[in-house]
């Protein structure tokens, strides 16, 4: 007689705290609700963006929870690298194989290094995998930095956008900068785009050179910490000296009319 299949486990999609790389963390009970700790520790499988960062945010879950395994117990798959620099859309990913757990009954957590997994992150090709593989999906309540500054900002929050990161190349980054202005001031719709920590004065002075003068211009960095830096202006203003996030903070970046 044939052994009857296993129900399938599920896939939990884990935020984590937005304080990666920054020199001071919030206490992980503070950003995130006890339900999300609760299942993070319970949680033997993992598949992410960076496992060395997955094993310190465990270590701090543990302070308020214990794990189900030790961290050296742990089965924590990072996603490759291409998918990380291409997108799991533009990469062709097919995150099948890192839910093999999943389809044995285990439950397996999805995490990236800062925030929700799958929105301005790493994570949609395991999510649709597990979709397409009849495996439910979970998300669990945590910080989302794009949400937070955009509610912060005073800008247009029932139509928005996310457009990711801009252009490094200063030309192709003005370019970028006029583009989604004049979208914004053509439709209302606020454009959200995100910025690494040591490219946030040159951000900043692109912004300023080539946006409208009425144009509002809203800037998220710390966001969840205590040194949370959150600012909304008109260009005009941010011309007359307003500092904007240091370079070893991460930023959100809104602007609207």
């Amino acid at each position: 007689m044939n052994a009857p299949k296993p129900l399938k486990g599920r896939l939990f999609l884990v935020p984590t705290p937005l304080d990666f790389g920054c020199a001071e963390q919030a206490p992980i009970q503070d950003v995130l609700p006890i339900h999300t700790l609760a299942c993070a520790a319970r949680l033997q499988h993992w598949v992410c963006e960076n496992a060395k960062s997955t094993r310190a945010f465990l270590k701090r879950v543990s302070e308020t929870h214990s794990l189900i395994a030790p961290l050296p117990e742990q089965t924590i798959t990072e996603l490759p690298r291409h998918v990380h620099k291409k997108g799991d859309h533009q990469s062709g990913f097919d995150g099948k194989p890192l839910l093999a757990a999943a389809l044995q009954g285990l439950d397996v957590g999805l995490v990236c290094e800062a925030g929700m997994p799958a929105v301005a992150d790493p994570g949609s090709s395991v999510v649709r995998a597990a979709h397409e593989l009849g495996i439910s999906v979970v998300p669990l309540v945590g910080p989302v930095s794009l949400l937070l500054a955009l509610a912060a900002s005073g800008l247009n929050g029932q139509n928005f956008a996310f457009v990711g990161y801009l252009p490094q190349d200063a030309a192709q980054r003005s370019a970028r900068i006029k583009q989604l202005e004049s979208l914004a001031l053509k439709t209302g719709q606020t454009q959200l785009w995100i910025e690494t920590p040591y490219r946030n004065a040159a951000m900043l002075d692109g912004l300023l050179q080539n946006l409208q003068a009425a144009t509002r211009l809203a800037i998220a960095s710390g966001l969840t910490l205590p040194s949370v830096n959150i600012q909304s202006h008109s260009v005009a203003q941010w011309k007359k000296g307003l500092k904007g996030p240091d370079g070893h903070t991460p930023a959100v970046y809104a602007i609207g009319p």
